[in-house]
């Protein structure tokens, strides 16, 4: 189960849910998101492909990707609408990946749930909607508490507690993937002290990108392929903050060598 902040959806929102009954004129599902709530799938909203038999498209417990198109609030419970045909493929997709990550995140919360004795409610409430505020989304929350610890989730107005405890507890169920940008570094100068003034350029290579990457820089390696060539390799979580931290390492370096008069070239690889 994963759990919305708000009862009902809106309509024109996508939502996930699981095929409970079927009948000649269409389906009733329940919303995964939406504590079990009951929708109408109506036999023409199903799919723009032909068919003759409603159940050569759908089967009971199969989950699906729907869009809301209707909702009568004046009902007890509200009668919900969805449309299966009305969802792109590209939507249906990003749809998946949105509900598997909050299934993920859902299944940490719930851990922590179990180790103090609280509801679930209570926990996402206590630390799940203020991962989603801080960071719009409760996994990706998560995440960067895995990545920089504890704080990650004090930040977003968690208990340093109940951080400290998410923090052990999703440490051990989430693995987070690095990624790297590498490069080569050309410096060449006639000068006499030439040696010297290199070491100097790598140094500042070296101290701008981990002093403006901070925790968002997992590692940096400088050295030598064969003068006058270096290998740079930056590691880290996010593609973008790495160009970010590699851009202001570059712009530092072209400085630093226009001043000390050596030529400078950066190729990627």
């Amino acid at each position: 189960m994963v759990l919305k902040r708000k009862a009902l959806p809106d309509v024109g929102e996508l939502v996930i849910a699981t095929v409970v009954k079927i009948f000649d004129y269409g389906a009733y599902v329940k919303l995964d998101e939406y504590r079990g709530y009951e929708a109408f799938l109506p036999w023409s909203e199903i799919t723009t492909k032909h068919f003759r038999d409603i159940r050569d498209v759908l089967r009971e417990n199969q989950r699906i990707v729907a869009r809301v198109i209707r909702i009568d609030r004046k009902k007890n419970p509200p009668a919900i609408d969805i449309s299966s045909k009305r969802v792109r493929p590209d939507e249906q997709r990003s749809k998946v990946i949105e509900w598997k990550r909050a299934q993920k995140a859902h299944s940490i919360l719930e851990l922590i749930a179990q180790r103090l004795n609280k509801s679930i409610e209570e926990i996402y409430k206590e630390i799940g909607w203020k991962l989603e505020d801080k960071y719009r989304e409760i996994l990706y929350g998560i995440e960067e508490t895995v990545i920089r610890g504890p704080e990650a989730a004090v930040e977003a107005g968690v208990s340093k507690e109940l951080a400290e405890i998410l923090y052990e507890i999703a440490k051990k169920h989430i693995e987070i993937k690095k990624v790297s940008i590498k490069g080569i570094l050309t410096l060449k100068t006639l000068a006499p002290d030439g040696v010297e003034r290199i070491k100097e350029i790598l140094k500042t290579a070296y101290d701008t990108a981990t002093s403006y990457g901070g925790k968002d820089l997992s590692s940096i390696s400088i050295y030598s392929v064969g003068a006058p060539r270096y290998r740079i390799e930056l590691e880290g979580y996010d593609y973008k903050v790495l160009e970010k931290i590699l851009n202001q390492m570059l712009n530092r370096v072209m400085s630093r060598a226009s001043e000390k008069q050596v030529e400078v070239s950066f190729e990627r690889i």
